[in-house]
């Protein structure tokens, strides 16, 4: 009987051993290349915490997805090209099926990763910023510049002030600056603005202003001297207070100056005071706390003690906290997607690709999962690695950001005709046959 028992026990002890790495390995890794520190901290903690938060939240109400726990691990960047390379590098084979995707919140880590997550067969998120090109899945499988780009972002904006000057026609021999961040995400738009600055008769001049922003009292003095209609400000974290004082201290009216939404956040205009007042800034996004699912996240997350991954609470539904939230959406669907053709188990960076290409975000499902009104519907495409592309505009009256617009839809015959010619060029360039959209 001792001889038996002591058999069983034995059996029982190593099933329940190759049973762990079974149970450990139902787990779903997100990388998490993040910046906390340095200049562009405030947009790294606020939209890196609420997406953490989010899947956070998922794991403690649903257990994950579909029993998949959702896991992570963050890698600072300090938003340097060469750290978030590294960062990659680090993170690409974390888990048990690798990196589900990544996401940078860098323009210029996202130009710096796309050969490598190609060829690695990663998906590279880019929501509201980085090639805008790769819009063209044909071109860029792996590279996603979700919901809104740059481009299209730029025509809405062209958009709104030809709405403020009392219609498109009225901005023949208006004059327009373009003030932006001396990087690869502050050159984006320069092309489109002037195509559009021929084809509505308005002048453009581009005025660049070196990392990270601290100085630009010449470039105000400038400004001043062209006087011009409107100043675009594509700015980024210490940047925009800067700008706004700046353009205070020179006399230029804050509300002509409309930022991009890497402008439009609270943590932009709170430092500058009452010089932000009357500033504009595009968004494809909301802050506030009203939505069924930011109140789950407080629930589960930020109750009982729980602290979340926020250090100061008082930024929880604030703008780059919810795009955060909405990062988390995304991804988290995208996944969800990929289960329902792959199974309900940890996907490869190549399965949730798929993921990504057949999102449909629709009325319904936004609805279902607590976000409307904060998230616009979103259906990718195999053609169309944006899926969105509508804006609305926000103004600042010195304590908080009001919507002053409805939906603002792109100018796709500008944008599209843009993007393809673009990504031909650089498929040319890097050997690249183009995907059959139809046999996908």
């Amino acid at each position: 009987m001792k001889k038996t028992s002591r058999i069983g026990l034995v059996a029982l002890f190593l099933g329940t051993a190759l049973a762990l790495p079974a149970l450990a390995q139902q787990e779903q890794f997100i990388p998490m290349p993040s910046y906390r520190v340095g200049p562009y901290a405030a947009g790294g903690t606020g939209i890196y915490g609420g997406f953490i938060d989010y899947l956070d939240m998922l794991n403690r109400r649903d257990g994950g997805i579909n029993g998949v726990k959702l896991t992570w691990e963050e890698c600072e960047t300090e938003y340097k090209n060469d750290r978030g390379v590294e960062c990659y590098e680090r993170l690409k084979a974390k888990g048990p099926t690798g990196a589900s995707m990544f996401n940078f919140l860098s323009t210029g880590i996202t130009y710096a990763t796309i050969e490598r997550a190609t060829a690695d067969k990663i998906p590279v998120v880019s929501m509201g910023y980085g090639r805008t090109d790769a819009s063209d899945g044909r071109v860029f499988p792996y590279i996603f510049p979700l919901i809104t780009n740059y481009w299209s972002q730029n025509t809405a904006k062209i958009k709104f002030i030809g709405m403020k000057e009392g219609g498109m026609e009225k901005l023949k021999g208006k004059k327009i600056v373009n003030l932006y961040h001396g990087s690869a995400y502050g050159k984006e738009t320069k092309d489109i603005l002037d195509l559009q600055a021929e084809k509505y008769g308005f002048s453009v001049t581009h005025i660049e202003v070196a990392h990270p922003g601290n100085e630009q009292e010449s470039q105000w003095l400038q400004i001043r001297q062209l006087k011009p209609d409107w100043v675009i400000l594509r700015g980024w974290g210490v940047m925009n207070p800067v700008a706004l004082k700046t353009a205070a201290k020179v006399g230029y009216p804050r509300d002509h100056i409309i930022g991009v939404w890497w402008s439009g956040a609270e943590e932009d205009v709170e430092p500058a005071g009452d010089a932000a007042k009357g500033f504009i800034a595009a968004g494809f996004h909301p802050s506030g706390t009203d939505f069924p699912v930011l109140k789950d996240v407080q629930k589960y997350v930020y109750s009982g003690g729980h602290k979340g991954n926020l250090e100061d609470v008082n930024r929880f539904g604030k703008t780059y906290y919810n795009r955060g939230i909405i990062h988390g959406i995304v991804n988290v669907e995208a996944i969800r997607t990929a289960q329902g053709k792959f199974g309900k188990k940890p996907l490869t960076g190549e399965q949730v690709r798929w993921g990504l290409e057949n999102l449909n975000l629709d009325e319904k499902r936004i609805k279902e999962l607590g976000a409307w009104n904060l998230l616009q519907p979103l259906k990718v495409s195999c053609m169309d690695h944006e899926g969105g592309g509508a804006v609305k505009f926000q103004q600042w009256d010195g304590k908080k950001w009001n919507v002053i617009t409805d939906w603002i839809k792109s100018d796709q015959s500008i944008v599209r005709p843009m993007i393809e010619k673009s990504a031909a060029a650089y498929a040319k360039e890097k050997g690249i046959t183009p995907r059959d959209c139809s046999k996908e």
